[in-house]
């Protein structure tokens, strides 16, 4: 949700996505937004990992989250002689081969192959992060699956690194080239206003704030079934065709009465509630405080605040040139007792981190919090053998399909890719065309 204050755009969700996945971008490129996607500055792209009593700068070698040197590093101070020699030693690592069954928590793999310094202070920070999670919980299958699989395929996930690297230089595709992250040069509230008024020029029916309060389901024919909608306020819906886009705890009370097994399983998908605190500040009274993109902080200090984007600085067009904008990001599993502070206590606790972070000691002129309760699907260890099981349990059930952030990745590009899938599963079931078989 983008809000436009003066000449100040904040986002109170997502203010990007990856370009790397292409289903963002294509669905841009189909709403007529390609000429509104901008890329991150490319001056001053540095970024910031706080350790030991000060930010430090992550190094140029360092590949999505593995170098491929080990100068840079050495000259960062991120990690101790110790934590770099045991870092180098993941070249020489043998790769470990997964039993069926196995799922192997981010911590876990990461301290194996890099060791517990180079992932308490650099990678744990970078990606649990995203999720807002906790590393120890978080499967890494249903995460990050590409990292197991260059171990496997390369004995190392530096060796597969540079060699995925490697691969982008010298095959590059023709076309405008964007950074890792890209945004809408208005806001992202821009592709939801433009995804509704495709839909209505379609002729397309949307109603929204209608509470639903049950779900049923009759027989209609062989294999068909009739699911009735059931509203708070106003008429049932019926339907031959149906996608639960919500959160997995809501479709458990959906569909519990249903099938038991699937209510419980997508109970078993947990939510972290985070908070965004966007603030802005005239430009001279912060500029020996502010450099690069941000920073993010690692579990291991202790402190309050996960990370900082300089979001004026990361992407145009989002303050004047005479202002910072800034969003600091709170919360998380493990972290979440800040979010039972009331919005004064928490600005001022933001405030007194940013002091003692990076010395950003300025009072801001606009404050802006977004809460989001239950918000961050966490998927745990044992995550794709209970999306199995749930896929099992509503396999019956034709024509009913369920999509969101709560399954196969969380950003917007993910829920794009998964909302499509899911549409068109169910496109198939009312055309009575079989499933496609897989390897």
């Amino acid at each position: 949700m983008t809000h436009r204050t003066g000449d100040l755009v904040t986002e109170a969700g997502p203010d990007s996505f990856l370009s790397q996945k292409p289903a963002g971008l294509e669905l841009c490129t189909k709403l007529g937004l390609g000429e509104r996607l901008i890329n991150t500055n490319e001056t001053d792209k540095k970024a910031f990992v706080y350790s030991r009593g000060r930010l430090r700068e992550l190094p140029e070698g360092l590949v999505v989250i593995t170098p491929s040197q080990m100068g840079p590093f050495v000259r960062s101070g991120l990690l101790s002689w110790a934590g770099l020699a045991r870092m180098s030693l993941e070249v020489l690592l043998p790769a470990k081969r997964p039993r069926a069954g196995d799922d192997e928590s981010l911590a876990s793999f990461f301290r194996r192959r890099f060791g517990r310094e180079a992932f308490e202070r650099l990678i744990e920070p970078l990606m649990a992060g995203i999720y807002a999670g906790d590393a120890e919980e978080m499967s890494l299958a249903a995460t990050f699956p590409r990292f197991p699989e260059l171990e496997l395929q390369h004995g190392s996930v530096i060796r597969g690194m540079i060699a995925a690297q490697r691969a982008r230089s010298t095959g590059g595709s023709p076309g405008i080239k964007r950074t890792m992250f890209v945004s809408l040069k208005n806001g992202l509230t821009d592709l939801v206003t433009a995804l509704v008024d495709r839909l209505t020029q379609q002729g397309v029916m949307l109603r929204t704030g209608a509470a639903v309060e049950a779900l049923r389901v009759r027989s209609h024919q062989l294999n068909r079934w009739m699911y009735d909608v059931i509203l708070k306020d106003g008429p049932s819906l019926s339907t031959e065709g149906l996608v639960l886009a919500t959160p997995a705890y809501i479709s458990a009370d959906l569909l519990r009465p249903l099938t038991p097994i699937a209510g419980g399983l997508l109970d078993l998908i947990p939510y972290a509630s985070t908070a965004t605190i966007g603030m802005a500040f005239p430009r001279s009274s912060v500029a020996r405080a502010v450099e690069g993109f941000g920073f993010v902080v690692p579990r291991v200090e202790g402190r309050d605040l996960l990370a900082a984007t300089w979001t004026s600085l990361k992407w145009p067009h989002r303050a004047p040139p005479d202002q910072v904008l800034i969003r600091c990001y709170a919360g998380g599993v493990g972290r979440e007792a800040i979010l039972e502070l009331e919005d004064h206590a928490l600005i001022a606790r933001v405030r007194s981190e940013l002091a003692g972070l990076c010395g950003l000691t300025a009072a801001p002129h606009f404050v802006e919090v977004n809460r989001w309760i239950k918000a961050m699907p966490q998927y745990t260890i044992g995550h794709l053998d209970r999306l199995k099981q749930i896929e099992a349990a509503l396999s019956r059930y034709g024509g009913l399909a369920l999509t969101g952030a709560a399954y196969r990745g969380v950003g917007i590009p993910d829920c794009i890719r998964d909302g499509t899938l899911a549409a068109q599963r169910v496109i198939r079931h009312l055309s009575g065309t079989p499933e496609p078989r897989t390897a």
